[in-house]
């Protein structure tokens, strides 16, 4: 049995700015239907990247193709196969969930928007606030709503750069479910984070970007292996504040309809 070809693959990209050199020959790739977190500190180039695969800038060298296109001799195709959410949500905040939901539908043509936008807002559990104006959703709802308006046209790769960038913890625990909803469903992410733990709950594999460079990439038991066996050692583990804060509020988005 023939195996598919990896939903992303990017080999030897490099891009420079001026003098400056972002990236240095980035080589990756993901599997169809999984999580990759791309991890690195601010500056390593990961929205570069990112930018570079959903044909909004050109590599200088190197390969990179996405749902098997060449991201530069293909891109109308490769830009039919994806979505991309930034770092801040793109919602209409004059608008309720379902309008935007609707709207964006329309812009993508789809036979019945009105339908999509129900669907959606039972897959990302916005059924109750779908009715509301966004201004009036929480941080994490508001995201919410963005990531499923990027699943309008059903795309096959879906690009987060940085989601959970500024939401509290319990919001980020709404977008870790949502990120999760989606892959169960086969589609392909590609998460660009900061934040350790978000690559630890969601990833099939991660990558680390340092200075321009893929400088490790595997799985979490892989990458754990790079390191000397753990030691065991008997201590009292406290509860973290992040777990303490979600037990006194809810973490289980019963709180959520309310805001």
């Amino acid at each position: 049995m023939t195996a598919s070809p990896p939903a992303i693959r990017v080999a030897g990209l490099e891009k420079s700015f001026g003098e400056l050199r972002v990236l240095r020959g980035v080589d990756v790739a993901a599997d169809a239907g999984s999580v990759l977190a791309l991890l690195g500190s601010n500056g390593a180039g990961k929205t570069t990247l990112v930018r570079i695969l959903a044909t909004l800038l050109a590599a200088d060298a190197g390969t990179a193709s996405v749902a098997g296109f060449d991201v530069g001799a293909e891109a109308a195709r490769v830009r039919e196969s994806i979505s991309l959410t930034g770092q801040f949500a793109a919602v209409d905040d004059v608008l309720t969930g379902r309008e935007n939901l609707v709207l964006m539908a329309r812009l993508r043509h789809l036979p019945d928007p009105v339908e999509a936008a129900r669907e959606l807002l039972r897959r990302f559990s916005l059924e109750e606030a779908g009715d509301r104006r966004a201004s009036e959703y929480s941080g994490g709802m508001r995201r919410r709503l963005d990531i499923a308006m990027s699943m309008i046209g059903a795309p096959s790769v879906v690009f987060l750069d940085e989601p959970t960038t500024g939401l509290d913890p319990e919001a980020r625990q709404e977008v870790w479910q949502a990120v999760r909803e989606l892959a169960h469903g086969g589609t392909t992410v590609l998460l660009t984070t900061q934040y350790l733990e978000e690559a630890e709950q969601l990833a099939d594999r991660i990558a680390i970007l340092h200075e321009g460079r893929i400088i490790a990439d595997g799985t979490l038991a892989e990458l754990r292996a790079l390191l000397p066996s753990a030691r065991i050692e008997y201590v009292e583990k406290q509860p973290t504040l992040e777990e303490v804060f979600l037990a006194v509020v809810g973490a289980d988005g019963s709180e959520r309809g309310s805001r």
